[in-house]
């Protein structure tokens, strides 16, 4: 059965797994590593769902509508949102254009992060091609394999260059976002490498952890274990409706 990534399901991954690492904008807000990590995978969702309003035309928003929309606390919005250096005023609301330039100010995603993608495949080739890394400061600049029949081929636009070339290029281009999406088994030798490239940042989609010296930011995109909850809940609920169902035959 082939696997198809869908553009919805980067978004997703994007959104809410990858924590930015970008150096937030400076303001009277707390400062990014003293955020609860819960609180910096929920200002994505918040960002995403005041886009959309943006697009309706919206002015104004308040975190009752967001808590409403994501079924979140008010309370719980207003303290994440704080964070954000933007205040709300009270049975008004928040400005939605100066709350948005505020979390994408936060999150980095207002400054360009370059990065390096290894490993071509189906999955490297997706994210190559995904348009919407633009709007959160992520510009995927090259490709690389040790595939010599991909090596040369152009995916998106981006040429596939050859692995040995990634250390060089990494330290001359001064890129700090590595992108690993190769097999288990070659994911410690790219991450060593990107490493002596002077890539501080690993976005990590291979099943496997990497071994990284301290000061190296490594974020882990296991979708083995995403399918495997998603399959547990599924099994879960189809447990509990057969039970219903015999339930409601007995009565």
């Amino acid at each position: 059965m082939a696997f198809r990534i869908r553009e919805a399901d980067i978004e997703k991954y994007f959104t809410v797994c990858f924590e930015p690492m970008a150096t937030p904008a400076d303001s009277p807000s707390p400062k990014k590593d003293t955020v609860p990590e819960p609180t910096l995978r929920r200002l994505p969702l918040y960002h995403r769902f005041l886009k959309s309003l943006q697009e309706q035309g919206a002015q104004r928003v308040s975190c009752t509508e967001i808590g409403n929309e994501l079924k979140l606390d008010p309370t719980q919005v207003r303290k994440d949102l704080e964070f954000s250096g933007v205040g709300g005023r009270p049975r008004i609301g928040y400005q939605l254009d100066e709350l948005i330039a505020g979390l994408e100010g936060f999150l980095g995603w207002n400054n360009v992060n370059e990065a390096f993608l290894v490993g071509a495949g189906n999955l490297g080739a997706a994210l190559l091609g995904y348009p919407k890394f633009a709007d959160y400061g992520l510009n995927i600049v090259a490709a690389f394999d040790a595939d010599p029949r991909k090596i040369g081929k152009s995916i998106h636009g981006k040429e596939v260059l050859p692995i040995s070339k990634l250390e060089n290029l990494a330290r001359r281009m001064h890129i700090l976002i590595g992108i690993i999406t190769v097999p288990d088994s070659a994911a410690q030798d790219v991450a060593d490498r990107m490493i002596n490239g002077g890539i501080m940042a690993i976005w990590n989609f291979a099943p496997v952890q990497l071994r990284v010296p301290e000061g190296v930011i490594v974020h882990n995109e296991n979708l083995y274990v995403s399918l495997a909850t998603l399959s547990q809940k599924l099994a879960t609920a189809i447990r509990s409706g057969e039970a219903s169902a015999k339930a409601g035959k007995k009565a």
